[in-house]
């Protein structure tokens, strides 16, 4: 029988436990953003792990000397895609600003033609008339823009640091975690580690392989339309494939962009065709990729995006399938010991 110095005890245990546990979920909320930071560094690391190893085994090369090779070739294609990639956006941009009064003024005229406009204003009545905020909420704007920016590039050099240590230390790290886990369940964690780096470094080989297959479909539709520089908006379109949902729209926009300043029925035809690509890559071209690659079946890769983009925005739809891939490696192991002990049992 329970005694009052037991139940009283044991009460105290509960609310000991309930707040330890509403303070651990407290701290962990307040730093949700460094939280995100270090699990995207580690999504990077378990997807160059792969990598990393064969360059150790097969070249003999120190790891440490591994990763930085993987880093130095990273770092040398994106200056060569910017390279290949701005200059011609600043000329194209250039030529769109010098062309707006034209197509200001024959939008007018049709406005104009159609009853839909009384009469013609100047551009710079037009911008003056346009609604604008206060003062002080442009400079807000402006102040928050650039903490923004900065924030951003501090998180990317934060990510590529830690995500270099991550590297360096998987193997020690791993050996501290194993650790702790009771004996007989080593094995099944191992099996299920390498097992989610398997499958991350698959959804990292699956993105390259959707980024060359917009690239290429971006490619051949545009030089057929006639679209200037055609190549640059082939690369942002082959860039923009590892943002989902955003990235194939803003290859799209610049798409129109360019192709505005040869005519607006070049303009439209790109636009539809990038929307039709678009429709393809979403429906159909991830789905299936991820499905082949990763193993995660389509419905999951759909829903996964979903929920990751009403979470946390374009991070989460980013972050989402990796996520999802992890997540169906710990369902996996939970289900085939639960398969096991009812074996045991019957």
């Amino acid at each position: 029988m329970m005694t009052d110095r037991d139940f009283t005890r044991r009460l105290l245990q509960t609310v000991a436990t309930v707040a330890a546990t509403a303070i651990l979920v407290a701290i962990l909320w307040a730093a949700r953003e460094a939280l995100l930071l270090v699990y995207i560094s580690a999504l990077i690391a378990m997807g160059f792990s792969p990598i990393v190893g064969v360059l150790e085994r097969v070249r003999g090369v120190p790891r440490w000397l591994a990763i930085l090779v993987i880093y130095a070739a990273i770092v040398a294609v994106l200056v060569l895609l910017g390279l290949m990639i701005i200059p011609p956006l600043v000329a194209q941009a250039a030529t769109l600003w010098a062309k707006i009064p034209t197509y200001f003024n024959e939008f007018q005229t049709y406005l104009i033609k159609h009853k839909l406009m009384l009469h013609r204003v100047t551009l710079e009545e037009a911008v003056q008339s346009a609604p604008t905020g206060t003062s002080g909420n442009a400079v807000g704007s402006v102040l928050v823009a650039i903490s923004s920016l900065i924030g951003g590039i501090f998180g990317f050099i934060t990510v590529l640091i830690l995500s270099f240590y991550l590297l360096i230390e998987a193997q020690s790290m791993f050996d501290a975690l194993i650790r702790v886990v009771p004996a007989g369940r080593r094995a099944d964690v191992a099996t299920a580690s390498r097992q989610a780096v398997i499958k991350v470094s698959a959804w990292l080989r699956a993105q390259f392989v959707l980024s060359g297959v917009m690239g290429v479909f971006a490619t051949i539709g545009l030089y057929l339309l006639g679209v200037p520089y055609f190549y640059v908006i082939a690369l942002i379109a082959a860039i923009g494939e590892t943002i989902p949902i955003v990235g194939p729209i803003i290859g799209g926009i610049t798409a129109v962009a360019v192709a505005i300043t040869v005519s607006p029925q070049l303009a439209l035809a790109a636009g539809v065709y990038f929307l039709v690509l678009h429709q393809l890559e979403a429906n159909v071209l991830v789905p299936k990729i991820m499905e082949r690659r990763v193993g995660v079946s389509p419905v999951v890769v759909m829903v996964a995006l979903l929920i990751g983009g009403a979470l946390w925005g374009l991070v989460g739809a980013i972050l989402a399938i990796p996520t999802a891939a992890i997540i169906s490696v710990i369902v996996s192991e939970f289900a085939s010991e639960e398969d096991i002990r009812i074996q045991r049992i019957r």
